[in-house]
């Protein structure tokens, strides 16, 4: 079967392996953004991941006139109203980096007794004529004082899983798949495969 060719609206490299291994197996060909040439940036706007994940995949496609995949993910927190929210990987500011974002979360969190808090995330895939797909998934934590573990990238060394008993920095790329706020988007995704590749076919 003829591979399709999906754009991930990123160039974040973390966030393309996790989508090349989700798709392992499928007629999908995943390419960044940074694999093409002469692309504007592009502003992430809306109010909510979802809106945000759209609006991305939407721009790519058109731009390309191929179809984008795009995902918009972040961090609530119950004792923070919801922040950082879709402000997640510019918590801190515009050009933040993990660190400056993971530092004024535990700024925002001295001395608060609850520290639950939910990763979010939305995928829409679209087609150059603006038709949208989205499939959304959501994991449960707790932020701790100090981080643990290496692996992923973002908040995940400060967000602990307790059904594993594990950072999501602890965790492998595979386990953190099974488990992760993408991996169930992503799975919703995989569970609608067929349908998306006879709606991708389609004028």
């Amino acid at each position: 079967m003829k591979k399709i060719v999906l754009v991930l609206a990123t160039r974040n490299k973390g966030k393309k392996r996790e989508f090349e291994l989700l798709f392992k197996g499928l007629p999908v060909e995943i390419k960044g953004v940074s694999e093409f040439q002469n692309i504007p940036e592009f502003e992430e706007e809306g109010s909510t991941f979802e809106e945000i994940a759209i609006n991305k995949a939407k721009f790519v496609s058109k731009a390309l006139d191929l179809p984008a995949i795009a995902d918009d993910s972040g961090l609530t927190v119950e004792a923070l109203n919801g922040a950082p929210g879709i402000f997640s990987a510019r918590y801190a500011e515009k050009s933040a980096t993990n660190d400056q974002n993971n530092r004024k979360l535990l700024e925002k969190m001295e001395g608060k007794e609850n520290r639950n808090a939910i990763f979010v995330c939305s995928i829409a895939i679209s087609k150059p004529t603006g038709q949208i797909l989205t499939y959304t998934g959501r994991c449960s934590g707790i932020i701790l004082q100090e981080p643990a573990g290496t692996n992923g990238f973002g908040y995940d060394p400060f967000f602990y899983y307790s059904l594993l008993g594990k950072t999501f920095a602890q965790l492998s790329v595979e386990e953190k798949n099974r488990v992760s706020h993408r991996g169930q988007a992503m799975r919703k995704l995989k569970n609608d495969f067929k349908k998306i590749m006879i709606w991708l076919k389609e004028k």
